[in-house]
């Protein structure tokens, strides 16, 4: 355990602070310099029947989260893109998640347009449907993918930003636990950083360690070589001992609420 805690205290330490803390910053033209920003290979396609009908390929880094309730994200896509067509014809799109197996497809999607070729047969890549749409569909080998109706489109200037609510989520069955949970960890997802692809690498924290309690970021944290299985007597009483810690704190609650009753408070 003192590994642990030794583990944790290194995240403050001088040696892992950010290279560039206190030293000057040099002054650069307005420019796109967010980063890391995803990369994702967008599926579309456009009306049966029309110009645009075959299934296309896009890669895109503009994109991102754009709201929890419903949920929604955005894409940018310059005007005139043969897959901005197609969007606006069928008003849908899949974003299919890009693991390292899948990098040189994404890089060639995003060199050679679908107006002059098949994407998915140069890339040797396949299609299958997902919930929720009529025309577009997904990239068979990516680990997750994300289904979009597109509910608003914003003109911004070079690009023309896509609104989409996602109505439908598919993913890889190696990526779910014995839980059912599913852990994008395992994905070996790609990032976009000022012109080259990088692989995701160590997990330094999660949300809210900065504030957790020890107990907390020894389990969060707690490194696999430090885990330790529980035979099923072990298992048997954790599981009795959290009941009866329920059980307890709910007999405590009724207890205070009626010690406030007895005092003229109300909840």
């Amino acid at each position: 355990m003192t590994e642990l805690k030794e583990g944790c205290k290194d995240l403050n330490r001088p040696e892992n602070q950010a290279a560039t803390s206190g030293s000057r910053k040099q002054k650069l033209k307005p420019a796109t310099l967010l980063a890391p920003v995803p990369v994702v290979l967008v599926s579309c396609c456009g009306l049966p029947g029309g110009e645009r009908a075959k299934p296309n390929l896009i890669t895109v880094a503009w994109t991102g989260t754009i709201c929890s309730d419903p949920p929604m994200v955005a894409i940018s896509i310059r005007p005139s893109r043969y897959s901005h067509q197609q969007i606006r014809e069928t008003g849908e799109f899949v974003v299919n998640l890009v693991d390292h197996s899948l990098l040189r497809a994404a890089d060639f999607c995003g060199v050679r347009s679908g107006k002059d070729m098949d994407k998915f047969a140069a890339c040797n890549l396949n299609t299958e449907p997902i919930p929720g749409l009529l025309y577009a569909q997904a990239v068979a080998e990516s680990p997750l993918q994300l289904a979009c109706k597109v509910r608003q489109t914003i003109s911004l200037g070079s690009h023309d930003c896509f609104m989409g609510e996602v109505v439908a989520v598919q993913a890889a069955d190696n990526l779910m636990d014995q839980q059912g949970r599913l852990c994008l960890e395992k994905a070996d997802l790609l990032a976009y950083l000022h012109g080259d692809y990088h692989r995701l690498g160590e997990r330094v924290g999660f949300f809210g360690f900065s504030v957790a309690s020890q107990k907390v970021l020894n389990r969060r944290l707690m490194p696999a070589k430090f885990e330790k299985k529980l035979d099923k007597p072990q298992e048997k009483n954790i599981r009795h001992t959290a009941r009866k810690n329920v059980k307890e704190k709910a007999g405590r609650k009724r207890r205070s609420r009626g010690i406030d009753r007895m005092n003229g408070q109300s909840d």
